[in-house]
């Protein structure tokens, strides 16, 4: 396993809140494939878009491929194969009505053990983010069948911020609702876009989960990402190594590099 993080120790100066601080962690979390098990709901609510507007039902490997993308971006290409700007925006808004309409905890339930990981996370004083590449209505939505919107100190979407990931806005935006800066903050995803977009914007750490849309070979074929882990537990265990005697100071190690 890669060494988690490249963040050094805050330096032990200054007040006490400063210092309170500078010792916070924040956690941001994509939301399809990494907190929410919804590729049923993503992947029917395309196809039924695409046979509606007659283009041929796509394949679960091209749906997962194109992941990376935007969502109108994602519809062009599954539709004639390449971007097209005035197709994707009429697909990909087509594609959000029926999406969001039909979130569910039984369509986008968070996955086993996610929900005690996020409790432990509070507890240990972490705040918590949300970032998406969908619409942020979707994540809202997700959140709040979940039981967990009032866990999260920001939400965001790629309708939401300047630019999608890749690009660092979002994390950037996520960071900066936190009152924490870049390199307090840990990024979890299962995109190489994810890593990516963390990277960009100096985030302390990145998690690549590959029990999302993508391979663990692609995730860390894209170098973006300090760890690649398997399942919920792998990740709870990333973000909690041992060897520390409380749950706050091993979540810190994870950003100072310990």
């Amino acid at each position: 396993m890669r060494r988690i993080s490249a963040l050094c120790a805050a330096a032990a100066i200054g007040c006490a809140d400063g210092l309170a601080a500078m010792n916070r962690v924040g956690v941001v979390f994509d939301i399809d494939g990494t907190l929410a098990d919804s590729f049923r709901l993503g992947f029917d609510a395309t196809n039924v878009v695409l046979q509606r507007n007659a283009f041929p039902p796509i394949s679960e490997a091209d749906y997962h491929d194109n992941c990376i993308y935007v969502t109108p971006e994602r519809m062009a290409r599954h539709a004639v194969g390449e971007h097209d700007e005035d197709l994707g925006r009429r697909l990909g808004a087509e594609f959000d009505r029926e999406y969001i309409a039909l979130v569910s905890t039984e369509t986008a339930g968070f996955y086993p053990g996610l929900r005690p990981l996020l409790e432990r996370l509070r507890d240990s004083g972490a705040v918590l983010g949300a970032l998406t590449n969908a619409a942020v209505a979707y994540a809202e939505a997700v959140l709040l069948v979940n039981n967990a919107r009032g866990a999260f100190g920001s939400v965001h979407g790629a309708d939401s911020v300047e630019r999608a990931k890749p690009f660092p806005d979002g994390c950037l935006r996520v960071a900066a609702d936190l009152g924490l800066e870049p390199k307090g903050c840990i990024y979890v995803g299962d995109a190489p876009t994810d890593g990516a977009a963390a990277r960009a914007a100096g985030y302390g750490a990145a998690v690549g989960c590959s029990y999302g849309s993508h391979a663990a070979s692609k995730l860390e074929a894209s170098g973006h990402f300090d760890v690649v882990v398997p399942d919920v537990a792998a990740l709870e265990k990333a973000l909690f190594p041992k060897g520390f005697d409380d749950d706050d100071d091993a979540l810190a190690s994870v950003v100072r590099g310990n």
